[in-house]
């Protein structure tokens, strides 16, 4: 089996109203964690690769882990840059394997996000390579900004329409109040906006940011469009506090997998959670075609 189509995975997911979950993969346990739940629920998984995870595991490391996950697996899964800085960075992990990309040009002004983006588009559509842009700031600062410096960062609709026409994409990532890490008080998404920019992009949306989100505002967010939503902090804090709690006490303990194992064990809790919320649990809509693409 080859590493799933993202495209095919999250139309589905779109057509279906559910949406496919996105775990980051910070070292062999987390990757672990995510093949397996998407196994036991037989949902699908986007394994998400950031470049700070590929400088900590090593680029081959990473692919060749990701591919004896794949080769095991019968559910689609996907192998997924997240939040690429560069076209060099993208040139990179396609070299390597992965099938699908995200290019992060949200920092630069509109046009020069919108030919960056299609740059890494025109590279990777040709060799099946399926990518992810994002249009507004998706940040980890979100809610400290003003209330008016906070409206201007989020995506605009007319601007979504014309990125996603002129670029290409597969996904998008449009901010609509959602960041990444922790957040201070309830995230305030703007699902209006949202509603908006899934109506003129017709597109599969993604919602960054999603640890912290309150449940029922995720299952709004999929109702109106998202059809990837990514986690990664809350699975962290899971994993780590679990193995404070094994080690606490226990001086004499020096076997990592005494206690990685458990933590282990309590992501998988965790992960199967955020899937079922995400109603990507046994969607009879998909089979083997669409893990291959």
């Amino acid at each position: 089996m080859e590493f799933a189509s993202m495209a095919t995975v999250l139309r589905d997911a779109l057509a279906n109203h559910y949406a496919v979950g996105h775990v980051n993969i910070n070292n062999l346990e987390f990757l672990q964690v995510a093949v397996e739940v998407a196994e036991e629920d037989h949902s699908p998984a986007i394994l998400g690769v950031s470049e700070g995870v590929i400088q900590y595991m090593g680029l081959d490391y990473t692919v060749a882990m990701a591919r004896a996950a794949k080769n095991q697996a019968r559910v689609p899964v996907v192998l997924h840059l997240d939040h690429g800085s560069s076209f060099a960075w993208v040139a990179r992990v396609v070299r390597a394997g992965f099938s699908s990309v995200m290019i992060d040009a949200s920092r630069y002004p509109l046009d020069e996000n919108i030919a960056l983006t299609r740059q890494v588009v025109e590279l990777c559509h040709p060799l099946g390579i399926d990518v992810e842009g994002e249009l507004g700031r998706i940040g980890g600062t979100d809610d400290d900004l003003l209330v008016d410096a906070r409206v201007a960062a989020l995506a605009r609709p007319d601007e979504a329409e014309r990125f996603v026409r002129d670029t290409g994409v597969d996904a998008l990532a449009a901010a609509i109040g959602s960041a990444h890490g922790h957040y201070h008080g309830r995230p305030q998404l703007d699902f209006v906006r949202l509603a908006e920019i899934h109506r003129v992009t017709s597109t599969p949306l993604v919602l960054h940011g999603g640890s912290g989100i309150l449940d029922e505002d995720i299952a709004r967010a999929i109702s109106l469009g998202v059809a990837k939503v990514n986690i990664n902090t809350e699975n962290q804090e899971v994993f780590t506090s679990t193995v404070r709690q094994v080690l606490l006490g226990h001086d004499a303990l020096y076997d990592p997998r005494k206690y990685l194992g458990p933590a282990k064990e309590a992501m998988k809790g965790a992960v199967r959670m955020k899937f079922r919320l995400f109603g990507a649990v046994n969607p009879a809509s998909w089979g083997p075609a669409a893990a291959a693409g």
